[in-house]
């Protein structure tokens, strides 16, 4: 298969070009030529089936054509090995956990999947990758754990000074070996900003075999669409979701539409963002304007311009009618988000993390407006990696850490600091 760039459609590569190179010289994103579907045949069992051979045929209709059954299937189930289930906390009112992997995000999928496709595209090769990647919280730490002491790679991870959790950065800094960590004195956009722009520099992308791990690679959505459809399974048949996404970059939203389009049932999407709502104000308005990120206690959502809104709009063929239809947009203040953490402990004896509160937050609201509506709340990070926010709110030692995150909390951290400046970033990059 082909992929495009949505800035330049006639500009097309193939499967290893897309992942690798992660970013079109245009400075769009990669889109496949032909949007795949699932067959009938595969609707017909679809609830009968485990979540790796869900995994496998959603990545078979993606990658077939480009990668063998079997490395498929070795790549998937090296990704898929622990569950994403479903917890009911009242009736219509779901909970997708999607924090069971190693670093207790659901980035633990799109980085796994990604470092797996990677090394198999680039088993031939001797030279180096250097996987350059941005976080505004759970990505680097996924990445990190995903490419760690992986052979022939090294990963830069950036974050933004003061704007993560302290369990987040330990994350990211504690693992040594080939991962680098940059903490730079700015936003996350300034994060962005900076790994977009060494990609557009081709002389030193070539040179140092640059590629990308944030959700502007493919690689990161194909695999988040895994769960769309095994979360769905767990519902009574019958029953179509309407997933409620905490939204930031909005890779785990597109996650969703590429399963819709794969064929999925779902009544509707809706995107919850803090009080960095650009897509929401697009959603309502009509005119899609960024603008600097706030920061909040939903941290990982802190994104004033959302990279994965120009595949959105790709999917619905730049129509502002087609989106809306099909994406409702929430946003939610702080106060808002504290009083829901603490409304879902109080009723359901739940602990539900910022992101994962905000999300709650706009799936009342939805089903207030939608009476008998199903929605699916991505609870998207375990809520031990904010624990400052949780202890305010509920109390002292109200969520046990788990031990793979507390060793990392022993651990001394190790980043180097960088201001938000593209030619101090293309210096460091080039004294590696």
């Amino acid at each position: 298969m082909l992929y495009h760039s949505t800035t330049t459609p006639s500009h097309r590569v193939d499967l290893k070009e897309a992942i690798l190179r992660s970013l079109p010289p245009d400075n769009g994103l990669y889109m496949p030529d032909v949007l795949p579907t699932l067959s009938g045949p595969f609707w017909e069992i679809w609830r009968e089936l485990t979540f790796p051979e869900i995994g496998i045929a959603v990545a078979d209709a993606f990658f077939g054509e480009d990668v063998p059954p079997q490395a498929l299937v070795d790549i998937v189930e090296g990704t898929v090995s622990f569950d994403a289930p479903l917890v009911t906390l009242a009736p219509g009112d779901h909970i997708l956990e999607l924090f069971h992997g190693p670093t207790l995000a659901f980035k633990d999928f799109g980085a796994r999947f990604m470092a797996r496709l990677m090394a198999w595209l680039t088993r031939a090769d001797d030279r180096e990758l250097t996987v350059l990647v941005a976080t505004s919280g759970d990505t680097g730490g996924a990445v990190a754990s995903a490419f760690h002491n992986l052979p022939g790679t090294r990963v830069v991870i950036l974050y933004p000074q003061g704007k993560v959790s302290a369990l987040q950065e330990k994350q990211l800094t504690a693992l040594g070996g080939n991962i680098t960590a940059l903490e730079i004195q700015g936003s996350f956009d300034d994060c962005q900003a900076l790994v977009k722009s060494a990609f557009l520099d081709r002389d030193l992308s070539e040179r140092l075999n640059l590629t990308s791990a944030n959700s502007i690679n493919l690689a990161r959505l194909v695999p988040q669409s895994f769960y769309y459809i095994h979360a769905a399974r767990q519902l009574p048949e019958g029953v179509k979701p309407t997933f409620v996404i905490p939204s930031g970059n909005f890779g785990n939203l597109t996650a969703g539409l590429l399963a819709m389009q794969l064929g999925l049932p779902v009544d509707q999407f809706v995107a919850a963002t803090n009080m960095n709502d650009v897509v929401p104000e697009y959603l309502r308005v009509g005119q899609y304007t960024t603008r600097p990120s706030v920061p909040t206690i939903s941290n990982a959502m802190d994104v004033g311009a959302p990279s994965n809104f120009v595949r959105m709009q790709a999917l619905f063929g730049g129509s502002w009618e087609a989106m809306k239809e099909r994406v409702s947009g929430m946003a939610f203040s702080d106060d808002q988000t504290r009083a829901a953490i603490r409304t879902v402990k109080s009723l359901y004896d739940y602990e539900i993390d910022p992101h994962g509160a905000v999300g709650w937050l706009a799936a009342q609201k939805w089903r207030t407006a939608h009476p008998g509506s199903a929605t699916v709340t991505l609870e998207t990070a375990h809520p031990a990696k904010f624990l400052d926010v949780m202890e305010a709110e509920l109390g002292a030692h109200c969520v046990e850490i788990p031990e793979r995150l507390a060793v990392l909390a022993r651990q001394e951290k190790v980043a180097t600091l960088l201001p938000a400046d593209k030619a101090v970033f293309r210096d460091w990059l080039n004294s590696m």
